[in-house]
């Protein structure tokens, strides 16, 4: 079995994690179950560039019940838990490149080996595999039924390249779904974000000034999260109607430049670049903390403090000390990498089940709909977005009601009115 991974020796522990997540991967489970049966997959090349993950974990597992031959890479340097890397390996015989911390050479190596692969489905986390294939191995794209994209900033990319007229093979924008952003990116990023700062920096949210750049699914979850925590929330964006939300939802909403001089914390959750810049830095208070839970590590303008920093000092495991001329300290978490994932262990698996469910679905879908494919960026089928959902309900011991036949008509007419 090829592999990079940073020890095989802590494929137990990767194990026991793997399974525990499953507990609360009912949904994920079922599918795995007829994959394993039906084996949509048989004969067929995966290439994933994911963040590699217990919950990861069981979307590859399912994924190879259903016969698929997969490697899985790493689609942030500071998001492996290697010790589900090694127990993928060991245990569950799938062809795993990740190193928690590895460099930027070693990242796209490792992205470079799934591409070798000649993948007929790709799953992307960013669109950093579906990018390199696009400028790097053209010739490669004919052979690609389909790919799966789950996040806001790998969706913007790829719904750009579709303007433009680069996109060369299909995307379905698994983000997008409901059961995916209403979910994982509010409920799922909201939760583990403050899990990880709170792990990084050890501080209480109660009573903190807590700036939420974006308000997003992702920086809705988020801000309601702190706000319940008892942190006093403001929300700054650049799109009027979710500033109109975040002010009716009771948060205050400014420009950043006005918010960087009262903020004890800051999070960035936009999909964008430099969304926190040097005019930010230079109003800061002493003390301020500075986190990104965005994909990539480019909303905050880690150059510019660096420039500004007269010395940088290691505090804690995952915060950064700069120093500024004056005396101040500006604390940066994680390099300025998606927090939740580089201090904590990233969404909870019972969020992750609805989002890999529909991953795993969608799969499914391409094959199924691979000959009537273009290269554009689809969506979920509403279908199997109900299903999903309905899913998780029965799993949660939760009943809804059903439409009865008058009420389905009268849906269906528009000739009954007052």
């Amino acid at each position: 079995m090829k592999h990079d991974v940073a020890d095989l020796n802590l494929a137990e522990k990767g194990r026991v994690r793997i399974e525990w997540a499953e507990h609360d991967m009912p949904v994920l489970k079922l599918i795995r179950e007829r994959y394993s049966k039906e084996k949509p997959f048989e004969g067929m090349r995966m290439s994933c560039c994911l963040h590699v993950t217990a919950e990861t974990a069981n979307l590859v597992r399912t994924l190879k019940a259903g016969g698929a031959e997969i490697v899985l890479v790493a689609s942030n340097p500071l998001s492996t838990q290697d010790d589900v890397a090694a127990a993928l390996v060991k245990e569950y015989g799938i062809s795993v490149f990740a190193k928690r911390a590895e460099d930027k050479d070693t990242y796209y190596e490792h992205i470079k080996t799934a591409i070798e692969h000649h993948p007929n489905i790709t799953m992307d986390d960013g669109a950093d595999l579906v990018s390199t294939i696009h400028f790097d191995y053209q010739d490669q794209a004919e052979e690609i039924f389909g790919s799966m994209e789950e996040t806001t900033t790998g969706v913007i990319r790829l719904r750009a390249m579709e303007m433009d007229g680069a996109l060369k093979i299909p995307v379905v924008a698994v983000n997008d779904a409901k059961t995916k952003n209403l979910f994982d990116n509010r409920y799922g990023t909201g939760q583990s974000t403050v899990d990880g700062i709170i792990r990084a920096t050890d501080i209480l949210l109660a009573g903190k000034t807590v700036v939420v750049a974006g308000y997003g699914w992702c920086g809705r979850g988020f801000a309601q999260r702190c706000k319940g925590m008892g942190a006093n929330v403001i929300v700054t964006e650049v799109d009027p109607v979710k500033g109109i939300e975040a002010a009716m939802d009771g948060f205050r909403v400014m420009p950043m430049i006005e918010a960087a001089k009262t903020g004890d914390l800051f999070c960035t959750l936009t999909g964008d670049i430099n969304v926190i810049r040097r005019e930010h830095f230079e109003v800061m208070k002493d003390g301020a903390i500075v986190a990104n839970s965005g994909h990539f590590n480019v909303e905050i303008e880690t150059e510019a403090l660096k420039d500004l920093a007269s010395d940088v000092k290691k505090v804690r495991e995952h915060v950064d000390a700069y120093i500024m001329p004056d005396g101040r300290r500006i604390h940066l978490l994680a390099e300025g990498r998606l927090i939740n994932l580089a201090a904590a262990e990233g969404h909870p698996a019972s969020v992750m089940d609805m989002s890999f469910s529909t991953q795993a679905l969608m799969a499914e879908w391409v094959v199924k709909e691979k000959d009537s494919l273009k290269p554009r960026v689809y969506n979920v089928p509403e279908d199997i977005e109900n299903w999903v959902a309905t899913l998780k309900l029965e799993s949660m011991g939760v009943s809804i009601d059903e439409l009865t036949e008058e009420q389905k008509e009268y849906l269906a007419s528009w000739k009954i009115g007052t």
